[in-house]
Formats: C-alpha cells, structure tokens, sequence
C-alpha cells in the first residue's frame, strides 16, 4: 500500500475549488481512459457510491468507492470528504481537504490517498506513489485551472 499527497493554492474561493473537485464526472474526464458513475444521482452525501471504471473495453478496473465523511467548506471552516475504496483489484481511501487561507487571499487544496492495487507487488508502492501523483496531480490542475 501506498500513500501520496498533493498540495495545491488557487485563487478561486473554496467553495468553488470545492464544487469543482468534488464534480465527480468532471474529475473522471481529467483523468485518461476513466469514467465515473455516482449512485444515486444528485447532491454528494455520506453514503453516496462512485465507481471509476479505467481502461479500454473489456480490459478495464473498477475502483467502486463510499463517500464516508461529507463536510463542505463553510466560512472560517475547512471542507473535507473522505473516500473508502471497496474494489477487489483498488483498496484504499481518498481525502479531499479544502481550506480558504484569508491572510495570504488564497484557497489550499491537499488530496491525499492511500492506494493498493492488487495483485501489484508491494516492490512497486513507489512507482504507483509516483504515478498516482502525476495522474491525479493533472486532474487537480486541470479541475483548478478551468
């Protein structure tokens, strides 16, 4: 198993970088080869189930997830949601914190996972670390930057 962070400012408020990173099937379109489907449909909750389906055809994965902590950033407030991975092939948790940083006029985001991907070997938790930084670091920048 392995655990990465990615650290990010913005200028957008935080209830936008919030809105944007918790839109899940925009966050699946930034990341290559993946969709995302939400049951049920509507506002995010505690409880709501996400399944990220990556791959090509019948060559694929499905990282099935439950939204277990649900907290949008209020005024003086940080926001976090937390993720649990339920997959047979991805296990792990996810966390998306949001905060606004009212001294220095900026938003700071950190998403952090832990991440095991069955049946990959332990020997390999660096190069999944590196590589769920690169990925998830993009999706980042790109749900900030739009």
């Amino acid at each position: 198993m392995t655990v990465f962070r990615i650290d990010r400012t913005t200028r957008l408020s935080a209830t936008e970088a919030w809105r944007r990173l918790t839109d899940w099937r925009a966050q699946g379109d930034r990341v290559p080869l993946t969709r995302i489907s939400v049951t049920p449909p509507g506002p995010t909750r505690v409880g709501t189930l996400l399944v990220a389906r990556s791959g090509l055809g019948p060559v694929a994965v499905d990282d099935p997830m439950e939204v277990v902590h649900w907290h949008p950033p209020t005024p003086g407030t940080p926001g976090r949601c937390r993720l649990e991975k339920r997959g047979r092939t991805v296990l792990g948790w996810a966390e998306i914190r949001v905060r606004r940083d009212e001294e220095h006029g900026v938003t700071r985001v950190r998403w952090e996972e832990e991440l095991r991907v069955r049946p990959l070997p332990g020997a390999l938790d660096t190069l999944t670390a590196r590589a769920g930084r690169l990925v998830f670091g993009r999706a980042v920048d790109g749900l900030l930057r739009d």
